[in-house]
């Protein structure tokens, strides 16, 4: 699993989705599924997912059993899905470990 991140971190620099400021402590708190109302989807997952899983990862702890990010991914980047295959794909993988 650690690979996977590792090459979600990479496909969102490499399609320039990558940033480097953090979003503000209000908009990380959201409650919603993937911060719908505050982040996009590309800051969800390096500014949610990514940490949260590389702590579990660290700390040995279980990961998720059930992870469906993907779908998510589908149709908020569904106008621009060939762009975004690789990133999908990563997903899809993620998804089923």
């Amino acid at each position: 699993m650690a690979e996977l991140l590792q090459q979600l971190e990479t496909e969102l620099k490499n399609q320039n989705l990558w940033q480097t400021e953090q979003p503000n402590e209000q908009a990380l708190a959201s409650t919603l599924p993937f911060c719908v109302d505050t982040l996009s989807m590309a800051q969800w997952l390096q500014f949610v997912f990514l940490p949260i899983m590389q702590d579990l990862i660290e700390q040995r702890r279980e990961l998720p059993e059930a992870i469906a990010i993907s779908p998510m991914a589908e149709e908020v980047y569904r106008h621009e899905l060939t762009q975004r295959a690789p990133l999908i794909q990563i997903l899809r993988t993620i998804d089923v470990c």
